[in-house]
């Protein structure tokens, strides 16, 4: 493996692409640590150190870490993808939204143009929600220096603030389309790639020094060990898939016969990719985030506080895997739609071998993506709830590096990068990374 990566570095155009994009990954984590202006650095430093980001965890995730911190990066790439999903959401209910994505290459730029207004006007949205949260001291919870975290309070200060996270948000779609332009990959997946890999060391190292065995060794080399492992089993369920068989009947046009291929229909089992993880998790903060923003001593509060705060919590992680199994049912049903799939293979003259065409071949492809869906929705809750089970296991209130939304994100990453250096490579005789 590393001496492919050291011969993809000897061709001169993939170097330049691979040392753009590399370059652009430390531009974007340098901007994680720069602190946006009417911060107080030094109260935010204590109050991280204290902090339980249980309740913004998914946002400080996608940020690397810059949401807390309160930098110019903080609200990182997430404006974007939640822009993204409701796009993808919208094109099944809006008609414009739907025949704009069947235009091609004009109505994708289109869609595109749409989900970078929509990302800043979230943006602004999310900015000024986390500027509030900061400046009325919830943001850290019981730490005794929340207060002291914006010091003014004025709605210059606050305009300026949410300014700053706005245009952070927007340089970062910047930065993710020049490495898709100029660089390897797809650079908002690269961006989040970053993010999340970032936090890897430090989380790794908590766990080390709140280890209670063997100074800590073997509680850090257990989670490594189990990290592996992991791994390897999300890689094997993401490039598992089903794959129908397709014939092509054979036209004649004129004197020449076209058609009578034979191709087939790759089904994922996991078709939903990470997006039920990030819909459940989103979902599951909205409670606790009207709790502790309200403030209230009420009976469903107290109730909230006890079973949604924290992730080790039976009822949560009950909570928490049944809206994956949802929602990967639901995300499925909304982005791959079995009749249009059987009218275009009726309409250019292919059908699945024993399935009648039209009709049948939608029960039919609708049938397999049901039994399919099952083991990819159950291996999502389990991968989702490895970082919860390690936490109870261990003892431990730090964050488990490897499992759930991060160990997903990662391993998708980056095998869909390898492939693309792969496809360029093999463009020069090359063998390739993958065998």
């Amino acid at each position: 493996m590393l001496s492919a990566f050291a011969r993809a570095f000897k061709t001169p155009d993939l170097r330049k692409k691979l040392l753009f994009t590399l370059g652009i990954m430390v531009l974007f984590r340098m901007g994680a640590h720069i602190p946006i202006p009417g911060v107080n650095f030094v109260a935010v430093n204590n109050c991280v150190k204290q902090a339980n980001n249980g309740l913004f965890g998914l946002v400080n995730l996608f940020s690397g870490g810059a949401l807390l911190q309160l930098t110019i990066f903080a609200l990182g790439i997430m404006p974007y993808i939640t822009a993204s999903i409701i796009l993808q959401l919208l094109t099944v209910v809006i008609p414009r939204l739907e025949a704009l994505k069947k235009e091609g290459q004009a109505g994708t730029t289109k869609i595109t143009q749409y989900t970078r207004y929509l990302t800043i006007a979230l943006a602004i949205l999310q900015g000024t929600g986390i500027v509030a949260t900061a400046s009325n001291g919830a943001l850290f919870g019981s730490c005794p220096y929340s207060n002291e975290v914006v010091p003014d309070t004025s709605i210059f200060r606050i305009m300026v603030m949410v300014t700053t996270m706005t245009a952070g948000t927007t340089m970062i779609m910047w930065l993710g389309e020049l490495i898709t332009d100029r660089g390897i990959g797809n650079g908002m997946s690269i961006l989040i790639f970053t993010s999340i890999a970032s936090s890897f060391p430090s989380n790794l190292w908590a766990i080390k020094k709140a280890g209670k065995i063997g100074g800590g060794w073997v509680d850090f080399f257990a989670v490594l060990a189990v990290g592996i492992v992991v791994v390897v089993l999300v890689i094997f369920v993401e490039q598992a898939q089903r794959r129908i068989p397709v014939q092509y009947a054979k036209r004649m046009i004129g004197r020449r016969a076209f058609g009578g291929t034979s191709t087939y229909i790759p089904l994922k089992v996991n078709q939903a990719g990470v997006i039920p993880v990030i819909f459940a998790s989103s979902l599951l903060y909205i409670p606790a985030l009207v709790a502790q923003l309200t403030s209230s001593k009420a009976g469903w509060a107290i109730w909230i506080n006890n079973n949604f705060t924290k992730g080790d919590h039976p009822v949560y992680m009950v909570a928490y895997f049944v809206l994956i199994v949802f929602f990967a049912f639901f995300y499925v049903a909304i982005s791959f739609n079995p009749e249009e799939v059987a009218d275009n293979m009726k309409k250019y003259g292919g059908f699945i071998p024993g399935i009648r065409a039209g009709r049948p071949t939608a029960e039919y492809l609708n049938y397999v993506l049901t039994r399919i869906t099952w083991p990819g929705s159950l291996y999502l809750g389990l991968i989702a709830l490895i970082p919860m089970i390690g936490l109870v296991a261990l003892n431990q209130s730090t964050t488990i590096p490897f499992g759930g939304t991060s160990i997903l994100i990662i391993v998708g990453v980056g095998l869909e990068t390898v492939k693309q250096i792969e496809s360029q490579l093999q463009q020069r005789n090359y063998e390739g990374f993958l065998r």
